[in-house]
């Protein structure tokens, strides 16, 4: 699986289900914590036409907004099951 990046921030419950949910799943992803980052924060805003939304995640060199999370866009972006198993 391509490399997936999570722009977040610690507050946000989206991106906290958005990480639970690739968690489960065992998909790995790298995390930047767009707070903590300006230059991350200036990401987001461009490819969210000028809105802070977050989680913002990329993938293959295109990024996508699961804010509010939906897990059923997430799978479909990610290619990845909505369900996992125990």
């Amino acid at each position: 699986m391509a490399q997936i990046t999570l722009y977040c921030t610690r507050w946000c419950a989206d991106c906290r289900r958005a990480k639970q949910f690739l968690e489960e799943r065992g998909v790995a992803y790298r995390e930047i914590n767009i707070d903590e980052l300006p230059e991350a924060a200036d990401v987001v805003l461009r490819v969210n036409n000028g809105r802070r939304k977050v989680p913002t995640i990329l993938i293959d060199g295109r990024y996508f907004a699961c804010s509010p999370f939906d897990p059923y866009q997430l799978a479909e972006e990610l290619n990845i099951p909505l369900h996992f198993r125990f």
